[in-house]
């Protein structure tokens, strides 16, 4: 092929590669660096990011982000660990960011985490506002606890010092809305689809562990 006719074509060639390559996300747009961040709890053996996932059982997309979120979660390799916190925003995001931690010390979180978004947005089994502890408590029945105690434990005083946990570092964070990731305390996502978030979540935590290495 003569000079002049494979530049031309190696220049046709270079919108598709330019096409073909990915988009690094972009400080500012995709997420922001929050200030003396740090992960919402402590890293442990090989642990060595936290995805922190601020969301509400009340929050509509929470709910369905949730399914993807899990799905993505299973992919992760021992070095990353996803930690959901509540976001303790007031008003009627308070009894239910209570009952997630009250499940939590109960013992059955993991089987009525889902089940809480279905309760809540498909079912109308329990209302968004205005729920009281006892409500709640009898929703969590179905799963072998006493309502009452289950009641009580949300207004214990370790479910009390988590849930300030959660608000300070929703605040230290940044956090104006749900569901939000924030990597090792360090960066707060902020593209909105399910998919661009993992994307960005990804990104970043391939920088955390290349850092720590």
């Amino acid at each position: 092929m003569k000079p002049r006719l494979l530049l031309l074509t190696l220049l046709a060639l270079l919108p598709l590669v330019a096409c073909a390559s990915p988009t690094q996300p972009v400080e500012g747009e995709d997420y922001d660096v929050i200030p003396g961040g740090k992960p919402f709890a402590p890293l442990t053996g090989k642990q060595k990011v936290e995805v922190a996932e601020v969301f509400g059982y009340v929050c509509i997309h929470c709910a369905h982000f949730e399914p993807v979120l899990e799905a993505w979660e299973k992919k992760q390799p021992a070095s990353v660990r996803v930690t959901p916190v509540p976001a303790a925003f007031g008003g009627y995001w308070i009894p239910y960011a209570k009952a997630y931690y009250a499940a939590q010390q109960m013992g059955v979180l993991k089987q009525s985490h889902a089940a809480m978004f279905r309760a809540l947005h498909d079912t109308g089994e329990l209302p968004i506002q205005n729920a009281g502890d006892e409500e709640i408590g009898r929703f969590y029945a179905q799963y072998g606890v006493d309502p009452a105690k289950f009641a009580a434990t949300m207004e214990s005083p370790r479910v009390t010092q988590q849930l300030q946990h959660a608000r300070e570092f929703g605040m230290a964070s940044g956090i104006t809305g749900t569901p939000t990731l924030v990597v090792n305390g360090r960066y707060r996502i902020k593209v909105a689809s399910p998919d661009d978030v993992l994307k960005v979540a990804d990104y970043l935590i391939q920088r955390e562990l290349a850092a720590a290495k």
